[in-house]
C-alpha cells in the first residue's frame, strides 16, 4: 500500500497537468513562469516530486487558480481519468480527455454571446438525444 503523503504528491500533480494543458502551456512556459526547470514540473506532475507551499502558491498564480484548486477532489476515491472515461470503454478516458480539453479551450476563446448560444445548443442536443 502506497503511503497517504504519495497519494497526495500524485493528486497534485495530476491536477497541475489538467490546469496547464487547459491553459495551453507547455511544461518549459510553466517552468519559466515560476523560475524552476522544465525537468522539475515533469516531476511534480507524476508526483516523484513533493511541491513545496511557496511552490505551489507560484504555480497557483501561474495558472491563475486559487490554491485550494489543487486539492480538489482529494477526499473522493476514483481518479479523475475515471470519473472522465466512465462509460466510454477502455480508450475512451484518453480520448474524453483529450477532446474536453480541447473543448474547454475553443470554448473560453469564444466571446461571452458565442459560449452562451454554444452552451444553449449542447442542452438542446442533449434534449434531443434523451428523447431518441
Amino acid at each position: 500500500m502506497e503511503p497517504m503523503g504519495n497519494n497526495i504528491d500524485v493528486h497534485l500533480g495530476k491536477r497541475l497537468r489538467r490546469r496547464r494543458r487547459l491553459l495551453g502551456l507547455t511544461q518549459q512556459q510553466l517552468a519559466g513562469a515560476c523560475g524552476v526547470r522544465f525537468q522539475q514540473i515533469q516531476k511534480y506532475e507524476c508526483g516523484a516530486n513533493r511541491i513545496s507551499a511557496a511552490r505551489l502558491w507560484q504555480l497557483s498564480e501561474a495558472l491563475e487558480v486559487p490554491v485550494g484548486y489543487f486539492y480538489d477532489g482529494l477526499a473522493e476515491a476514483p481518479q479523475p481519468e475515471q470519473v472522465i472515461g466512465r462509460g466510454l470503454g477502455e480508450a475512451g478516458g484518453e480520448i474524453a480527455s483529450k477532446e474536453t480539453q480541447d473543448l474547454i479551450r475553443a470554448y473560453y476563446q469564444l466571446g461571452e454571446r458565442p459560449r452562451r448560444r454554444l452552451l444553449d445548443l449542447a442542452k438542446s442536443l442533449n434534449g434531443d438525444h434523451e428523447t431518441a
